[in-house]
């Protein structure tokens, strides 16, 4: 909001010297306030006081002459394989909410937008366009990492491994898969297929890790034909179903590794004639709001998709660029028990 000087003239802005005499503190300590400055020392009351004011004056920074004075662009980017795909809608309302904490924007940019997928961004990356940059997907290869690496700016691989260990970000994965596998063994399943993603997908590793972990853990040997690779999405599920259903011995559930790959899942076993889940019960990773509308709504794990981003962004922000994260987004995971799943015939 800007203060109205009456009389038909231009509203102007609220400055740090208006919030300053509303809290009754110097300008520079409004500054460092708004700054998240680690080093000001002040009582809470006086902390308390400023922030009071900055929302009742309803401060808003002056972006571009932060960004000369500071040097930073104040904004954050993030790096997708595509837009198609709903889970990482997920992530970037997380990134984006973690990014507007620290007063900066978040430009987001796709793999399969413009020339040269990944390199896009990391020719802004040397403009100085962006603060940091999260890579959410995508193939990096090993000359850009190592670019990212000399421009001296933050990154963060976002739930996904680089080819060496160094920064990155991870959802539980192995856990989820257990959890989803668990839930078949629970209703008394032994058969179980997993339908699984990419072969060189770091997130499908750490998923069928998790499906062979329940497993074992439950006794049950796995039988390498009940697991199918595939893309991410519903082509994927869909021709999983197909080669699943040719077997000699069909499973009656199936653990799939993305919610939109159960869409094939399910759209296949239709078109099969199999009922789910009188015939064959379907879980997938990741519960979005269109699982609740599927046919039959979908038996899900929730993953903390929007902690991730947020997470993320909050360490890209505030670890400096050669110093390593490995870290893991446990919680919150949960298993969303819907009509897609029941005890076999």
């Amino acid at each position: 909001m800007t203060q109205s000087t009456g009389g038909g003239r231009r509203a102007r802005r609220v400055t740090l010297a208006d919030v300053a005499g509303r809290a009754g503190v110097d300008k520079a300590v409004v500054s460092r306030v708004v700054n998240d400055d680690p080093l000001l020392n002040i009582r809470p009351e006086t902390r308390a006081r400023v922030l009071a004011a900055l929302k009742e004056l309803d401060y808003r920074p002056n972006a571009a002459a932060r960004s000369l004075r500071t040097s930073r662009a104040g904004t954050v980017g993030l790096f997708i394989p595509d837009f198609a795909n709903p889970v990482y809608t997920e992530i970037i309302t997380g990134a984006e909410t973690a990014a507007a904490e620290r007063g900066c924007a978040l430009m987001v940019g796709s793999s399969t937008a413009g020339r040269g997928g990944a390199q896009s961004y990391l020719d802004l990356l040397g403009q100085g366009r962006v603060d940091g940059l999260l890579l959410a997907g995508g193939a990096i290869t090993d000359e850009e990492q190592a670019t990212l690496a000399d421009r001296g700016l933050p990154w963060l691989f976002v739930n996904r491994r680089g080819p060496a260990a160094g920064r990155h970000v991870i959802l539980d994965d192995v856990l989820g898969a257990r959890m989803a596998v668990e839930h078949l063994l629970d209703l008394g399943h032994r058969r179980i297929a997993h339908v699984g993603g990419p072969a060189g997908a770091d997130t499908a590793h750490r998923r069928r890790d998790g499906y062979i972990t329940a497993l074992r853990s439950a006794g049950v040997e796995e039988d390498p034909r009940l697991l199918v690779q595939g893309t991410y999405g519903p082509e994927g599920g869909a021709q999983a179903v197909h080669r699943l259903l040719d077997g000699p011995e069909p499973p009656t559930a199936l653990f799939v590794a993305n919610v939109t790959s159960a869409i094939g899942v399910l759209s296949a076993l239709r078109a099969h004639g199999v009922a789910v889940p009188g015939e064959m019960s379907v879980v997938a990773v990741h519960d979005l709001p269109l699982a609740e509308y599927l046919i039959p709504p979908l038996t899900t794990v929730r993953m903390p998709l929007r902690a991730l981003g947020a997470r993320a962004t909050r360490l890209l922000l505030s670890v400096p660029a050669d110093h390593p994260v490995e870290e893991v987004v446990r919680e919150p995971i949960e298993l969303v028990m819907r009509q897609s799943t029941a005890k076999p015939k």
